[in-house]
C-alpha cells in the first residue's frame, strides 16, 4: 500500500499538518483567556505558510531572529516586526531599508553603546531584561536601564524579557513560577521606566515553557513564543507537551544493519537531524531522537544513537530490555527531533502531510 512519505527521496522533513494547527490553536486559546496579544516568533519555522495559520491566512505581529527573516517576511507582507536579537550596529542599514519600505521593524539592545547608534538612527528599540540569568539583558532595577533609555529619548519602545532558564524547568510548579519571574521582572523594568518619566508602550515577554505555563499576565502587552508550533523532545521532556504532539520529523530510509553492535543504519545522519543533545541533561536522555515507523507509531525504546554527516545510528536504548527490531533494508521510519529549530535549520523545504496530501512549504535561510 502506497504511503503519503513514499514520493520524496530520504532524508526530509515531514510536517503534520493536524498537530500543527492543533499546536498553533492550544496556544492561541489560552492566551485568549489571558487576553493578551501572541507575537509568536517565526524562527522555529521561517515559513510565510506557517505564520500565516498563526493569523487565519492574515499577517499580524511577529518576531524574527535575523534580518533576512525580517526582509523575506515583509516581502509577503508582514510589516509589524521584532527583530529579537541584540543589534549590532553594522545592521542598521538594512534595518532603515526595511522602515522605509513602511516596515514597523523595532530592534532589541541592552547597552548604552547600541542606544546612541539606535537613536542616532532614528530607529525604535526594546530594552533587553535578564530575568534568570540565562543570556544578555539589564537587571530590572539597573541603573544602566534608565541611562539606556535616556540615550534612546523617544525611541524608547518598551521593555522585553526571555525566561530562557525555564527549558530547564521540569514541573508544573517550577514552569509557572519561571513564567511569574518573567512577567514580574518585565512589569518591574517597564515601572522603573515609566517612574523616570518615559512611556513605556511595550512589555514583551515569553518563551514556549512559560507561554504554556503562565496564569497571570498583568502588565504585559504581548507574549512571543515560537517552538510551540511544531514541540520537539526537549518540550515534551519538561511537560510543556506530550510526545504525540511533536508536528515535525525527519524521514530517512534503513540503509544498512550491524547486527554484532546492535544498529540499524539509516541515510538520516547529523545533515538531517542535526547534533543538538538537548535531552542529555534531561531525566529522560532521548539520543539524537525517537525513532518511529512511517505512520508515526513510536518503536519502545528504538533511539537514533548516532551520527555522522549522511548515516545515522539506530540502536536500543541502553539499560532497556527490549529487542532491536527486524525492519528491512529499504523501510522508511520518522525520527523525533531534540530541537525543532535545529533540525529543521538542516532543510530548506517542508513536506507538509495531511490524511490524503502532501505539498511543499519552503523556508527562510541566511541571516
Amino acid at each position: 500500500m502506497t504511503h503519503v512519505l513514499d514520493g520524496p527521496d530520504t532524508p526530509f522533513l515531514a510536517l503534520d499538518e493536524g498537530k500543527l494547527d492543533a499546536n498553533i490553536a492550544r496556544l492561541r486559546d489560552r492566551l485568549a483567556r489571558l487576553d493578551t496579544a501572541l507575537r509568536p516568533h517565526v524562527k522555529t519555522a521561517k515559513s510565510i505558510e506557517v505564520a500565516r495559520r498563526l493569523f487565519d491566512g492574515g499577517a499580524g505581529p511577529i518576531t524574527v531572529s535575523t534580518l533576512a527573516e525580517a526582509e523575506a517576511f515583509a516581502d509577503a507582507g508582514f510589516t509589524d516586526i521584532l527583530y529579537a536579537v541584540g543589534i549590532s550596529p553594522a545592521k542598521l542599514g538594512r534595518v532603515g531599508k526595511l522602515r522605509e519600505r513602511g516596515v514597523d521593524l523595532v530592534v532589541l539592545l541592552d547597552s548604552v553603546d547600541q542606544a546612541d547608534a539606535v537613536a542616532g538612527a532614528g530607529i525604535p528599540a526594546l530594552i533587553e531584561i535578564d530575568c534568570d540569568g540565562h543570556r544578555g539583558g539589564v537587571q530590572p532595577n539597573s541603573p544602566e536601564l534608565v541611562k539606556i533609555a535616556q540615550k534612546l529619548g523617544a525611541r524608547t519602545r518598551g521593555v522585553l524579557a526571555h525566561a530562557g532558564e525555564s527549558y530547564f524547568a521540569y514541573t508544573p510548579e517550577a514552569l509557572a513560577a519561571a513564567a511569574e519571574n518573567e512577567r514580574r521582572c518585565a512589569v518591574e523594568a517597564a515601572e522603573t521606566l515609566r517612574a523616570a518619566g518615559h512611556a513605556v508602550a511595550v512589555v514583551s515577554i515569553g518563551s514556549t515553557p512559560t507561554a504554556h505555563f503562565v496564569e497571570d499576565l498583568t502588565g504585559v502587552t504581548e507574549v512571543r513564543a515560537g517552538n510551540f508550533v511544531f514541540f520537539d523532545l526537549v518540550m515534551a521532556g519538561i511537560g510543556v507537551c506530550q510526545v504525540d504532539d511533536l508536528a515535525l520529523t525527519v524521514v530517512t530510509t534503513v540503509i544498512g544493519h550491524q547486527p554484532d553492535k546492535g544498529w540499524i543504519i539509516t541515510d538520516g545522519g547529523w545533515m538531517a537531524t542535526s547534533r543538538d543533545r538537548g535531552t542529555a541533561s534531561q531525566p529522560v536522555d532521548q539520543g539524537y531522537g525517537l525513532v518511529a515507523d512511517i505512520n508515526g507509531r513510536v518503536h519502545e525504546d528504538l533511539l537514533m544513537t548516532g551520527a555522522s554527516q549522511e548515516h545515522g545510528i539506530l540502536s536500543v536504548r541502553p539499560g532497556s530490555t527490549a529487542t532491536l527490531p527486524d525492519i528491512p533494508i529499504g523501510t522508511r521510519l520518522r525520527v523525533l527531533p531534540n530541537h525543532a529549530c535545529a533540525t529543521a535549520a538542516q532543510h530548506d523545504r517542508y513536506h507538509v502531510i495531511s490524511p490524503d496530501s502532501q505539498r511543499v512549504w519552503h523556508r527562510v535561510r541566511g541571516w
